[in-house]
């Protein structure tokens, strides 16, 4: 259900703590029946960070909401998000992510890798405060989680890393075969390190015959 922005139209989203103000606002606006459940929002950002969209995309139990992917990024596509920003509220007042919080934002990253829209944030709010997972550096590391990233992009992934593991590889012995000539030269050992990189103990160790 997409939300009527109203006043909140061309508002600047700069910090978490405005999401946090706006969230809050528009979740006092429900029954207290309902504000006792689990709601899941999407808000769409323009480039500038201009908010585009709010939606309510779930209303779960007490303690649960569920979300897939195609309700998450179905209505910031048409809106021409070019990022989203998670929202959910914790009924209890705790503001400790769970597993199962967790384990949604990591597949709507690699969802938004695909769509070219990415999750900047997830923040969980209550009545008193707020959590976000880019602040205290969750985000980053679901970032580099591989749970939902799809078998074509793991396999090149391996086959880059391989590359460049290579191509390493192939400068150092590049610059061990100059460093040999080098020293049948005459250079110097301090020399041969400016010019080459290597380190001390490495030209020591290489064979001048």
């Amino acid at each position: 259900m997409e939300i009527r922005l109203s006043k909140l139209k061309k508002t600047k989203i700069e910090a978490r703590q405005d999401v946090h103000e706006i969230m809050r606002m528009l979740l006092r606006r429900e029954q207290k029946i309902d504000r006792n459940r689990e709601h899941l929002w999407v808000l769409g950002l323009a480039a500038d960070h201009t908010l585009l969209l709010i939606e309510l995309v779930s209303m779960g139990s007490v303690s649960r909401t569920i979300a897939e992917p195609m309700e998450i990024y179905s209505l910031a596509l048409q809106k021409r998000s070019v990022k989203i920003i998670l929202v959910h509220n914790h009924p209890s007042g705790l503001l400790k992510p769970s597993a199962a919080d967790k384990d949604m934002t990591d597949r709507m990253i690699q969802c938004g890798r695909l769509l070219h829209v990415p999750v900047e944030d997830h923040i969980i709010i209550s009545e008193k405060g707020y959590y976000s997972f880019a602040e205290d550096g969750l985000l980053a590391e679901l970032e580099r989680s591989e749970k939902y990233v799809p078998e074509y992009e793991l396999e090149a992934r391996a086959r880059e890393k391989g590359r460049q593991i290579g191509h390493t590889t192939g400068v150092s012995d590049k610059a061990r075969e100059i460093a040999r000539q080098m020293k049948l030269s005459g250079y110097t050992v301090p020399e041969i390190m400016r010019l080459t990189g290597l380190s001390k103990a490495v030209i020591q160790r290489l064979k001048s015959d």
